[in-house]
């Protein structure tokens, strides 16, 4: 399962030795929280099956999802990198495994292993250009360009695509998934039935598919 992590792809299996020796593997059920906003972080997290969402809390307690983490993912490791709180929450969204590497092997871990090292910059500054672009998103973009793009987005990282057609298994409700796109749920729930209606898209029990040769047309 390690050799299907990006993090862990350059690695020999001596290295993947090491790694599985400094980790846990746990199994959390769906609703289990992994972390709590604001708490101290104590270890870094490798998603070997399953869905993870990373969200915020308001004042007011309303609930913002930024990110659904998808297996073969990593996520957790910035706090143990500037040792501030955890900026968002994790919680799992169906039954998952994960790989826990608590922060002082993980630590050792970046300074004997620059390739690992590299990928979580790499994938640090992706979330940065991620964050920016959201931002730019909510400014310029109206609501059903924004449900738009969140669904190409998601079909990206998480569909898999047989032909013109493309699965998107996402284990979210309509009101995380409004989250995600930042539009409040009427306008999410008016975009994809237009989209069903012109038979674009279609959706079962958390799935999606959509057909690229109709939304091209």
């Amino acid at each position: 399962m390690l050799k299907k992590v990006q993090l862990f792809e350059s690695l020999n299996d001596e290295q993947l030795q090491h790694i599985l020796s400094i980790a846990n593997k746990q199994i959390f059920s769906t609703g289990s929280v992994l972390f709590h906003e604001n708490e101290p972080g104590a270890a870094f997290y490798v998603l070997l099956k399953g869905s993870i969402k990373i969200f915020t809390r308001g004042s007011s307690g309303e609930e913002k999802v930024l990110s659904l983490i998808g297996a073969g993912e990593s996520f957790g490791e910035l706090s143990l990198i500037d040792g501030r709180p955890r900026s968002a929450s994790a919680q799992a969204v169906e039954p998952s495994t994960v790989l826990t590497v608590t922060a002082k092997p993980f630590l050792e871990l970046l300074r004997h292993h620059f390739d690992i090292t590299h990928h979580i910059m790499t994938e640090l500054c992706r979330r940065l250009r991620d964050t920016n672009q959201h931002v730019y998103d909510l400014t310029f973009l109206d609501a059903r360009t924004r449900v738009l793009k969140n669904l190409i987005l998601l079909a990206n990282r998480h569909g898999s695509r047989i032909g013109n057609k493309i699965t998107i298994r996402i284990p979210l409700n309509y009101d995380e998934l409004a989250q995600m796109a930042g539009v409040p749920k009427q306008a999410l729930s008016q975009v994809l039935r237009d989209l069903e209606d012109r038979l674009i898209l279609s959706s079962g029990s958390n799935e999606y598919t959509l057909d690229l040769s109709r939304l091209n047309g």
